[in-house]
């Protein structure tokens, strides 16, 4: 009979010494030390305690139906069929949804044994992987069988567990490196260390609109490799989180080209894809495209790891966790090893799955929904567009603030020249400087933003990142709140 031990150290086995260096360094600025003291505060304010403000208005992360985005109709509505299909069998439900959604959640229903409750696929429902393979084609015009498969696609609770499955892959050891843009969205500077790789950081031009250089490519990769590092993937973030620029296709070509000639995997993070507002100058392109495009040399070997969202576009069904990888031109044996991964979490949530097959498959031009969905997605993407504008153009006329304009995506990274003064306040205080900034703007206006600090930035200078989510007509009274406190600050440390 196995003995138990009575006695105690009175100490916790699980301590912060005690925890994984991997853990210990990670770190998520979107959800970090800003986030926590904006709960704090607001927790305050539903108690009845009166601050500076009367609500906090959370611009950390890209949450749109938080700040009060509609969902799309049609997708709620079929998920509700889907979720309680006894209403199917009303005789008065052809009076209360349209016949289309009517439709589709019998399709998807005929391929869920066990509804919504029961484990999927651990790639996914092979109906939705057939959906998205679909959509790639007609999303990039290109028809030809070869061109993709559903079964090079996984599903996933969005997409932030694909990349992070592409990590793993990737990253054998500290020695094996992922190039990163800086700026660069927090979930690669926290994972890449987290599964035992090294990041390794290439600078956008914020002066040129944060445009990528292949110069600035090949200076990172050729200091890595000195370092003992092997560059193993390129993170490339298309339109730019939190930077807002759009590639243009001839710098993509040149991307592709040097991943090829180094052996490096790409890695195209394109949840943005539909939030692109510069459409009369700009035409957004997947990287697969551009890649099929180049012929034969590239298309059969280049290798390609794409994904995309719910969470994102005009859809923001961030909660509902949907999204997928599209693996291209990956070895078979590695492919059976990221199925492993996939069963070791068994499946997606199903909902969220099923988001992902509405999103590339919505109605459909002749149908009862098409035109409420179109009216519901135009207005939501007109007002996106407006709202990038606006929140661009008065941070720029900011005393000491730059903002390039938001191409795409859902936010504006501001740069902010504080004074010795400020910085030296910051320092007492034991704060980046800009991460000092924002915790005074948040304890005065009860607006949280992240630091330019929490997605890395080029060595002295400060900039922080604000979404542009907020319903219209309270993102003017944000504004003029963050305007009011910016002078007072800036007057306060001249």
């Amino acid at each position: 009979k196995r003995q138990v031990s009575t006695q105690s150290t009175g100490e916790k086995v699980l301590t912060k010494s005690t925890l994984s260096q991997q853990v210990l360094s990670a770190k998520y600025a979107v959800r970090g030390e800003l986030v926590i003291r904006a709960t704090a505060l607001e927790k305050r304010l539903k108690s009845g305690e009166t601050l500076p403000f009367k609500r906090i208005t959370y611009c950390n992360i890209g949450n749109p139906q938080e700040l009060g985005q509609q969902p799309i109709s049609f997708f709620r509505q079929v998920i509700s069929l889907i979720e309680n299909p006894t209403l199917l069998t009303k005789p008065e439900i052809s009076h209360i949804y349209p016949a289309d959604a009517i439709e589709r959640a019998k399709s998807y229903l005929s391929y869920l044994r066990g509804g919504t409750g029961a484990y999927s696929h651990s790639a996914g429902m092979e109906i939705v992987r057939r959906e998205v393979a679909d959509f790639i084609r007609r999303r990039d015009g290109i028809s030809d069988e070869d061109y993709t498969s559903y079964e090079n696609i996984f599903l996933s609770d969005g997409a932030s567990p694909s990349v992070q499955a592409g990590i793993r892959l990737l990253c054998r050891s500290p020695t094996d490196g992922l190039c990163i843009p800086i700026p660069q969205y927090p979930l690669y500077s926290a994972s890449i260390p987290l599964y035992g790789g090294s990041p390794i950081h290439y600078y956008l031009n914020e002066e040129k609109g944060w445009t990528l250089e292949i110069e600035e490519l090949s200076r990172a990769v050729t200091e890595a490799r000195a370092k003992g590092i092997t560059p193993r993937g390129l993170v490339v973030i298309n339109p730019g989180n939190p930077t807002g620029q759009c590639l243009d296709v001839e710098n993509m070509r040149r991307i592709i080209e040097f991943c090829h000639k180094e052996r490096i995997v790409l890695m195209a993070d394109e949840v943005y894809q539909e939030n692109v507002y510069v459409k009369e100058t700009k035409t957004w392109h997947s990287f697969k495209k551009v890649l099929w495009e180049m012929g034969d040399k590239y298309r059969k070997d280049f290798e390609l790891l794409s994904y995309h969202s719910i969470s994102k576009g005009f859809i923001g069904e961030c909660g509902k966790r949907g999204g997928y990888c599209e693996l291209t031109n990956i070895d078979p044996e590695v492919m059976d090893e990221y199925y492993k991964l996939a069963s070791i979490n068994l499946c997606p949530n199903t909902i969220g799955q099923l988001i992902v097959g509405l999103m590339v498959n919505p109605p459909k031009a002749g149908t009862e929904s098409y035109a409420t969905y179109v009216q519901e997605t135009e207005a939501i993407y007109n007002s996106l567009k407006r709202r990038a504008k606006l929140v661009c153009e008065t941070l720029s006329h900011l005393e000491g603030v730059s903002c390039q304009p938001s191409e795409g995506a859902m936010y504006a990274f501001p740069k902010i020249t504080l004074s010795p003064k400020a910085v030296e306040a910051a320092t007492k205080a034991g704060k980046n400087a800009d991460a000092f900034y924002c915790l005074e703007l948040l304890e005065n206006t009860g607006i949280c933003v992240v630091p330019g600090s929490g997605f890395l930035q080029k060595e002295g200078t400060w900039h922080f990142r604000t979404t542009f989510l907020p319903k219209e007509d309270h993102l003017t009274e944000v504004l003029e709140e963050m305007k009011r406190f910016h002078q007072k600050f800036m007057d306060k440390y001249r």
